[in-house]
């Protein structure tokens, strides 16, 4: 259906304030630069664009990928791009302790999306057994998160050999590493494929009360000062991407594999189901995709300064900010 006729369906009075009638005014240019290049991690914001959602919501939006040397936080603090998605509470919390003007405005995955996979038919059963044993882990948060979990257990960073993770997990496929970082919907489809689900044993940091939610919408502080309606609507048409992504699965690897034809659709299929359950996890189940659950938040925050990863104490306050979301009725944030 055009967009004529929907509005003559619809009526004028169920149409969303932000959504502005063709002709009524310019669209607003914005980019959204993404943390990683295109897969079905981002789904819902394919869809949103390909089926004109943000540009109902008056905003004429360009997809930026990321890459291994782009910092999101760096990009949207410059105003090189609009809205970004970042790495996650550890990305925020790093970039405003480096004074950067940049704030959260939404959090894609509620739970903590990596996890640390040892062999079942190994000697590692518990989080005991770590000791003596070599680890691989990114050393941009998931260090941390491991650490973390490996105190609780008892041991300290004496007590095993920890090394920085390649893109690669072939080190844990060859018996060379004891423990691999994966995450859910990504590196854990790899190993399955090479080792077997059956022959894996995964440490899940939520399971031992760490919470780290990741994959943050952030903007600039100027931004979200002067242009609040926009951030709303930009928030909107990528939630109506993603409700519809997050229903029908098949739709969002389309949307992701009509840009970048060359990917596995298999693997691409498994994402979409996982990364979509991080979506809907925790609060987002009550209070809808992208909720900023904030006693999570604040209790990520002070995990990170018991272990002095940030020095000083954050104003979380001025961080993270969710009345953009709060301006959208509830039930249409619920997936």
């Amino acid at each position: 259906m055009n967009r004529r006729h929907l509005l003559a369906a619809t009526g004028a009075a169920a149409v969303s304030p932000f959504i502005r009638p063709a002709g009524a005014q310019t669209l607003t240019r914005a980019t959204l630069r993404l943390k990683w290049l295109t897969q079905a991690q981002f789904a819902g914001f394919y869809v949103a664009l390909q089926k004109g959602y943000y540009r109902e919501a008056g905003i004429d939006l360009t997809i930026n990928p990321g890459g291994p040397n782009l910092l999101t936080e760096n990009l949207v603090a410059s105003g090189a791009d609009t809205f970004g998605l970042s790495g996650g509470t550890d990305s925020v919390f790093a970039a405003r302790e480096r004074n950067l003007p940049i704030v959260c405005a939404g959090v894609m995955h509620q739970q903590t999306p990596f996890v640390f996979v040892t062999r079942a038919d190994g000697p590692i059963r518990t989080l005991a057994d770590f000791r003596g044993k070599t680890i691989t882990t990114w050393f941009t948060g998931a260090n941390f998160v491991l650490l973390g979990m490996l105190a609780q257990a008892g041991l300290s960073r004496g007590d095993f050999t920890m090394q920085p993770q390649q893109v690669s997990v072939q080190p844990f496929v060859d018996r060379q590493v004891d423990v691999v970082t994966a995450t859910r919907y990504n590196e854990f489809f790899t190993l399955m494929n090479r080792v077997g689900r059956d022959n894996l044993r995964s440490f899940v940091p939520d399971d031992h009360g760490i919470t780290f939610p990741r994959d943050t919408v952030i903007v600039s502080e100027q931004t979200a000062r002067d242009r609040p309606q926009m951030v709303t609507a930009f928030l909107r048409a990528t939630i109506r991407g993603w409700r519809e992504a997050l229903r029908d699965g098949k739709a969002g690897v389309d949307a992701v594999m009509s840009v970048a034809p060359t990917l596995n659709r298999p693997h691409q299929e498994f994402m979409m189901e996982e990364a979509g359950k991080l979506m809907v996890a925790g609060g987002a189940a009550r209070n809808g995709l992208f909720w900023i659950d904030r006693p999570v938040v604040q209790a990520a925050h002070d995990f990170f300064l018991r272990h002095e990863v940030i020095k000083t104490p954050l104003d979380l306050a001025a961080a993270y900010n969710s009345s953009f979301l709060e301006a959208i009725p509830l039930a249409d944030r619920i997936a």
